[in-house]
Formats: C-alpha cells, structure tokens, sequence
C-alpha cells in the first residue's frame, strides 16, 4: 500500500483506514483508488479486524469526489464498475464498516461514505450528490432510496446542492454527530459498541438488514431465519444467557 491510504489496526480489532491526500481534498484519484482497494482487501482478509473506520486526513474534506482532471485527460465516459472502491458492491466485505466523515463527502466521497454500514458525521461536514452540476451520473446513489425518504433523494440528485451535516441527520443519512476534531472518537465509540456483540450475531444482524432490502418480506423473513442459524447454535449461544445469569461481560469466541 502507497501512503495515499494508511492502515491501522487497533488492538480491539478496530482498522482505521485513513485517505491521506488531504491537500487533494482526498479525492479518488488513481493512487487513492489503488490504495483503498488494498486497504479494503486487507482488512477483509484479516481475521484479528472486526470492523472498519474509513475517513479522511485533515479537516477539511473526507472526500471530494473523483478527480475531476483526470476525467478530463482520459476522457472519461462511463465509469468502469471497479473503477472505483465501493464497499459490499465491488468489494466483497463480510464485516461491519463506519464512515467518519470529517469535511465534505460531495459526489464519489458521498458515494464510499453511504456505501458504510454507519455513519459519524463533524457538525461542519457538508454532503452532496453534485454530478447534476459537472454533467456526470450517479447511479451509485439507488441505494438511497432505502435510506432516506423518496422526496428529499429527488431533491438531492436533480439540485445537486450540500446539505448540512444536521440535515444529513435529521434525514437518516447519518448515524451520529460529533464536534469538530472529534469525529473519530464518536466513530471509535461506535465501533467499540459493535464490538460488545457477539461476533456470529453481529453478521447475522448485519446481513438480515442488507437481504430486507433487497427482498420481498416474506422471502426475507426466510432468508433471515437462515442467516441467523449459525449464531444460534453457536458456543456464544449458550456463553451470552450464562454471563448474563452470572452477572459478568460474556467472553465470545466468535464460534
């Protein structure tokens, strides 16, 4: 991996993994794509990391999008559909993942922050699906309407204009709030209360709220019975009910 990505694993299981192109606004450019990509790869692959952070160095930008003046020098029309590092589409994660975002997440930085499992937002960070404004597309961005209600997606895709990291919030964007500076204490707390769970559980949980909306109700129910399984005749089954019984944090061992 470049130093356009940095990578760190925290001794609890929490990898940090950090754009580190702030004088670039961390924008997608090939080096970050490339960095993400291997970083994503890693903590996939890593069986000592149990959630990721993703964020951006600096204040100022989490990230502003894909680079714009390499569009341009190569002539970019259509994007490749691995061209850019998208969690859970082109990029096979089983793991939980939080965005910090720390500044601006406008059009590809939206993108990779909504494509987390979570969301912790700097009161002074600012989202926007600006492609309208550049004469780009976002068809990354169909996942919304799962997210956030109908009318204020259509509002954000045809104006193209930020929104507050409030108003991200308010409409379920956003999971939590932080002060400026210290926005990736908020997301390592989050991570540390996914952490408090039992491993089998937390993926079963995680993968019943992806298979219900890709799914039918009924079809879901089913397949969600299924996925939970595993974690039911787990030895963190039986470990969760005794520690609670005898009144002391449950030990898991993730089998």
């Amino acid at each position: 991996m470049s130093d356009a990505v940095l990578y760190d694993l925290m001794p609890e299981g929490i990898a940090v993994i950090t754009i580190n192109r702030h004088e670039q606004r961390n924008c997608l450019s090939l080096e970050v794509r490339q960095g993400l990509f291997a970083a994503w790869d890693r903590f996939e692959n890593d069986d000592s990391a149990r959630i990721a952070i993703l964020t951006g160095s600096g204040d100022k930008a989490f990230c502003a999008g894909g680079d714009l003046k390499e569009m341009v020098e190569k002539k970019l029309q259509v994007p490749p559909r691995d061209m850019f590092p998208v969690p859970y589409e082109n990029i096979r994660l089983s793991k939980p993942t939080i965005a910090a975002v720390n500044g601006v997440a406008f059009a590809g930085g939206w993108m990779i922050a909504q494509a987390c499992d979570l969301c912790v937002a700097s009161t002074n960070a600012k989202f926007a699906i600006t492609e309208v404004k550049v004469g780009r597309g976002s068809p990354w961005a169909t996942p919304l309407i799962h997210m956030i209600p109908q009318r204020i997606y259509m509002e954000i895709v045809l104006t193209g204009k930020p929104i507050s990291a409030q108003r991200a919030y308010e409409i379920g964007l956003v999971n939590r709030l932080a002060e400026p500076g210290q926005v990736m204490d908020a997301a390592l707390e989050l991570a540390r209360e996914v952490l408090e769970g039992a491993p089998l559980s937390v993926e079963a949980a995680r993968n019943t709220v992806m298979l219900s909306t890709e799914m039918g109700r009924a079809a879901a129910i089913d397949a969600a019975y299924d996925a939970h399984e595993k974690a039911y005749t787990s030895e963190d089954a039986q470990e969760g009910p005794r520690a609670f019984a005898e009144k002391r944090t449950p030990v898991w061992k993730g089998r």
